[in-house]
């Protein structure tokens, strides 16, 4: 890894408070293409809450109180909350065995429509929110893959993340709308990111690792839908429920204000015994993504580079390579894990100190008389509704830490600026062609790659550029498209500088052949016509029959409905490159640029290659980057470029013609070589 790496991976694991803000402020921004589900989502939630905390714990008073004991119901309500007295009058003239049936009755329908029931466990944490019997699991509408410690199932998990704190069927409902907003978020965010990479410059490419690139658009775009859950699931269904629960211990158990007291004094406990773990989980977190996507990384490169790693002996030294970024990022995981671990610890602490106190205060209040014994159950409900919620929220506010990691990457990377796609004007059908006057070129880490290049090509002309490796011919190539862009001077298409034309419009009638073949998992006939859609097979037989692909393709079982995704590894370099070919050819272009387009092609297809393209240059401007002779010795202009500069141009005779000059030492050594 470069220095330059290291120290962008350093910076990246910095993150500012500043910049958490900023981070949440900028998804804040998507949740509006979403508002109706958020809306729907936050609906359900509230009339889960309020019936959860209002109503639930209450027949548990009625039961222990009034069927176990069996105390008479006052029917004027009294001991229960002023919006019970309606029931409590229904059922102030009923038998013991009486109410428990309404109890049943009334709990059948709760659980058909919320799933709701008296029994519910102590509860369980969930990212950012807390359900359980103080906030309701059993019976609750949730879905999940089986999931383990590593990113790959935790990423699918939180892709699609969903939940209802109901059952029955308002739970299913909520849940269905929940899946669809956590899948629209996150395809959302993935599909933008994704986007964004294939629209960057190529100079902001060569410095971006794919396998990081992919970390970052798979696994670190998921952070969304975990702050999305943590700051609408989790912050306000906590402060409903706490809210909601204050209401009922003021109007019901004010009488004791002790009790009210410790439970509310659980929050800042649980936040002064978690608080300490917020940063360290945050960059445990980004270190650990820095890790995993270094690993990711590794495994493209190696496999991308598997024939060099084997022809080279080189598979012990890439197994070491990959061991040691994978028991880096084993041993980040392992961190940021045992952060985790001991906060849950703090946090377990704080929750058992407050209950055990509770415990002691409520205790005293039952034994003299103050509060029943249904009275114990219900402010016990309460207590651990009250310490549910502040444990989640501490844990809520480290788990963010790691959320804040993961959507920095992915806005880091959006912020890279993009080719200017949508600026600019749209020009007609060119007909004239390419001219650049005092153009010059630098990389954005300081190599000079042209200069002082005056250059001009026209339609019905096949232009060559020559010169030793490293002379710039590839990067004035990259000029004409756009690829790169030109330091100073002026680069212009018909007399328009390209700076002022949209790169949709310009890259629409230019036609570049890779030097490396880019070929796609599909049909060859879908590859050829890739950049003509509309191209009927018959005019792909005739593009291929161009290149002289034509006569391998039809040898092949499935002919031009062959996969390349199945059989490209078994086709030769000739063969890929002339299928590439082909499909430069088939695109409706002005321009055909051509990178070493006869390297893997044999002497009889090189020539029949060379007179096609001859035929091309009738309607298009033909430029080619070459180093064998045969292929650039018939072009009409031939630029022979040395250290990124012209230094002559003509035709093959003209060039040759001069006695000391440099295309003819070139073209000599060559010679000799041969």
């Amino acid at each position: 890894m470069s220095d330059n790496t290291t120290q962008d991976q350093q910076h990246e694991q910095e993150i500012t408070f500043r910049q958490t803000l900023q981070v949440f402020a900028r998804l804040v921004s998507y949740f509006g293409y979403f508002k109706a589900r958020i809306f729907a989502k936050l609906g359900f939630m509230t009339f889960e809450h309020v019936l959860r905390i209002l109503l639930l714990p209450w027949p548990l008073k009625i039961v222990v109180d009034h069927v176990i004991l069996g105390e008479p119901i006052a029917a004027d309500g009294s001991g229960f909350p002023s919006y019970m007295e309606p029931l409590m009058f229904f059922l102030s003239d009923k038998t013991a065995q009486e109410i428990m049936s309404w109890i049943l009755v009334v709990g059948i329908m709760m659980v058909i429509f919320m799933g709701m029931t008296l029994n519910r466990g102590a509860g369980r944490k969930e990212t950012g929110r807390y359900t359980g019997a103080a906030a309701g699991s059993l019976g609750a509408a949730t879905a999940e893959l089986a999931q383990g410690h590593d990113t790959a199932t935790q990423t699918e998990n939180a892709a699609n993340a969903a939940g209802s704190e109901m059952g029955g069927i308002l739970g299913i409902l909520d849940f269905n709308v929940h899946m669809r907003l956590s899948q629209s978020m996150n395809h959302l965010l993935r599909s933008e990111l994704a986007e964004h990479i294939k629209s960057l410059p190529m100079t902001t490419l060569d410095d971006q690792r794919i396998g990081d690139s992919v970390y970052r658009v798979i696994y670190d775009t998921t952070s969304a839908s975990g702050i999305y859950q943590a700051l609408t699931l989790g912050l306000y269904g906590g402060l409903l429920m706490v809210a909601l629960t204050l209401y009922v211990m003021f109007t019901s158990f004010g009488s004791a204000p002790e009790v009210i007291v410790v439970g509310v004094l659980v929050g800042p406990l649980t936040f002064l015994f978690v608080i300490p773990f917020a940063r360290l989980a945050r960059d445990k977190s980004q270190a650990s993504r820095l890790a995993g996507s270094e690993t990711t990384s590794n495994i493209e490169e190696g496999m991308a580079n598997v024939l060099a790693v084997q022809s080279l002996g080189g598979n012990k030294r890439e197994s070491d390579r990959f061991a040691k970024a994978s028991a880096d990022s084993f041993r980040k995981f392992r961190a940021e894990a045992l952060i985790k671990l001991l906060f849950g610890h703090a946090g377990s602490m704080a929750f058992l100190i407050g209950q055990i106190v509770f415990f002691l205060v409520i205790a005293g209040y039952v034994i003299d008389g103050t509060f029943t014994a249904g009275d114990y159950f219900v402010l016990f409900y309460y207590f651990f509704v009250l310490s549910a919620v502040f444990f989640s929220f501490g844990f809520l506010y480290t788990e963010l830490q790691g959320f804040i990691a993961g959507l920095a990457r992915v806005f880091r990377l959006l912020d890279l600026p993009s080719e200017r796609f949508t600026d600019g004007i749209n020009i007609p059908v060119i007909e004239r062609g390419v001219e650049m006057r005092d153009v010059a070129m630098t990389y954005p880490d300081g190599r000079v790659a042209l200069k002082n290049i005056n250059f001009t090509a026209q339609l019905g002309e096949i232009v060559a550029l020559v010169g030793p490796t490293g002379a710039g011919k590839t990067s004035l190539a990259y000029l004409i498209p756009s690829f790169l862009q030109a330091s100073s001077g002026t680069v212009s298409i018909d007399g328009v500088d390209i700076k002022d034309i949209a790169v949709p419009s310009l890259r629409k009638q230019i036609a570049y052949v890779f030097q490396e073949t880019q070929l796609f998992s599909d049909s060859i006939a879908e590859n050829i016509r890739y950049g003509n859609n509309s191209a009927s097979i018959a005019e792909v037989r005739e593009a291929a029959k161009t290149a002289g692909a034509d006569d391998f393709i039809m040898a092949l079982p499935d002919g031009y409905e062959t996969n390349l995704g199945t059989v490209t590894s078994k086709l030769s370099v000739g063969q890929k490159q002339r299928i590439s070919i082909a499909r430069g050819l088939l695109k409706k272009s002005k321009i055909l640029i051509l990178d070493e387009p006869t390297s893997a092609l044999d002497p009889e297809t090189e020539a029949y290659l060379v007179d096609a393209l001859h035929k091309a240059a009738t309607e298009k401007l033909v430029v080619i980057i070459a180093h064998r002779l045969s292929t650039i010795t018939h072009a009409d202009s031939i630029y022979f470029l040395e250290e990124g500069q012209i230094l002559e141009s003509g035709t093959h005779q003209e060039l040759m013609a001069r006695q000391d000059g440099r295309y003819r030492q070139y073209v000599d050594l060559q010679a000799g070589q041969n």
